[in-house]
Parts: C-alpha cells; structure tokens; sequence
C-alpha cells in the first residue's frame, strides 16, 4: 500500500497540479493539509472523478485537513484532536482503509515566537503526545502523516543557525517531537533514509527550490504494527518544480502485506 501525504497549500487552487500528481503517483491513500476551503468548497467531484474518496474537515481561508483513498471511502474514525473542546482549528482527521488507522495532521506552525501562536502549538503537540499514547494501544497499524511543522534536527534543515528561534526549530519544539517518538514510533524517512540530508518543503522566496535551500517538516510516524511493514520512504521532489506548485513536495511511503525485517 502506498500512502502519501501532501500539503497542497490550498487545494482548490491547486486542484490541477494535485490531480495531475495524484495520476502521475496513483498513491493508494493520500492525507492532504492547508486545504483553505470551508467544508462545502472540497473539490470532491473531480477528485471522485480521478478515482478517489474522501474524508475531510475544511476551514475558511486557512488549515483544512482530508484523506483520500483509491477505489474505496475511507472509514471515518475521527475529525478533531481531542484535548481542546474550544480548539475551532480543522487539523487533525482520522479514517482507515484497508485495516490501517490513518491519521492525517497540520501541526501549528506557532510563529512568532515568543507569543500566544508558539503557545498554542505545544499545547496541540502535547495534545497528540496524549492521543498518540492511546492509539498505541490499540495494538494495529497507526500511521499519523502530515505536516508536523517541526525539523527533528539540524541535519533536517538548510543552515539550521539561521533557525535558532523560529518555532520550527525551537528547542522546545524538537524536544516534544522527539517525545512523541519515543513513545514507540518510528520516523519512516528518517528511519530508511538515517544519513541523507532529505527535504520535503523550500520557500518560495530567495530561489530556495533551486538552491536546494529546503526543510523536512512532513512526517511519517508509523507504530510498530505499521514500521514492520515499512518497505520504501521517498519524496516527490520535482513535483515542487512544476508550475504553481506548493511549497511542499508529497511525501509517501510503502507498506508490503507481510512483514518487514527491520532494526530500530
């Protein structure tokens, strides 16, 4: 099974280099974030049109969270992370397809920091700290992808001191990602890829794309149910070179039916 996951940075506006990605990849679930579209807008005519269905939780104008499955409807377990009742923000959803429990996230990005944004975000991480805890027990196939918006390290970003104190990149962050791991995840790109210096996101000013001036902010975190499988983890980097792209690249992994033998 391949699962990708992509932050298509508004998905109406970008409906056709999505459609076009999804044909080119034929991923067989796709978890999508910043889908900027309240839930009435989701393109979901031509995306049932190109093969899929969907699942998703809209937002006016920002975040904005899907999951889309090839052939079939995703089986929806979840919209929202709990921990916040008063929390309005569409982040986080949850569906499975083929016995694998998907969920599909948009971390806060949390700038400025300091300030009431970088607050909120290690609230919501601390939320997925709790959640994430009692999917593991569960005992099956988890797979939580998305946009983390964190680097894990300095090996995960373009000259890391120029990143100090953006909240991508604050110590704090980091250190609750790297709790959340320790929990009994494994980071599938990392986890396949240990020493290459992999990205997943350039800005769009400063030539960033063509100087290779990138980040890794979109993970895969796999239980131990799911890492067992783990077969292949890659980015869909030219997908970032074509015309009115995203910033983001897609970012998938493959999981074979039978166990792999793997080392953590």
């Amino acid at each position: 099974m391949k699962i990708a996951s992509y932050n298509v940075n508004g998905v109406n506006g970008r409906l056709e280099v999505l459609l076009r990605w999804i044909g080119e990849a034929a991923p067989d679930v796709v978890c999508l974030q910043e889908l900027k579209a309240p839930q009435e807008k989701f393109p979901i005519k031509p995306i049932e049109a190109a093969g899929y269905g969907a699942v998703w939780l809209g937002q006016k104008s920002w975040n904005g969270v899907a999951i889309l499955a090839k052939g079939q409807q995703p089986h929806l377990t979840r919209r929202g992370l709990p921990g916040e009742p008063e929390d309005e923000h569409s982040r986080y959803i949850e569906a499975i397809v083929e016995g694998i429990m998907i969920g599909g996230l948009y971390l806060p990005n949390g700038n400025p920091y300091p300030g009431p944004k970088f607050d909120y975000k290690l609230r919501w991480f601390k939320r997925l700290h709790n959640y994430a805890a009692e999917l593991l027990e569960l005992e099956v196939p988890v797979v939580l992808a998305g946009d983390y918006n964190v680097m894990p390290t300095e090996f995960d970003v373009y000259k890391p001191e120029r990143w100090t104190n953006d909240a991508l990149f604050r110590v704090e962050v980091r250190e609750a990602y790297k709790n959340l791991v320790d929990q009994g995840w494994t980071d599938a790109l990392r986890h396949l890829h240990p020493d290459e210096r992999i990205y997943t996101f350039w800005d769009y000013f400063r030539n960033a794309y063509a100087r290779d001036a990138g980040l890794r902010i979109d993970h895969f975190l796999l239980s131990s149910e799911a890492a067992s499988r783990l077969a292949r983890a890659e980015v869909d980097k030219h997908v970032r070179g074509w015309d009115h792209s995203s910033d983001h690249a897609p970012v998938w992994i493959e999981l074979q039916e039978k166990p792999a033998k793997i080392s953590r």
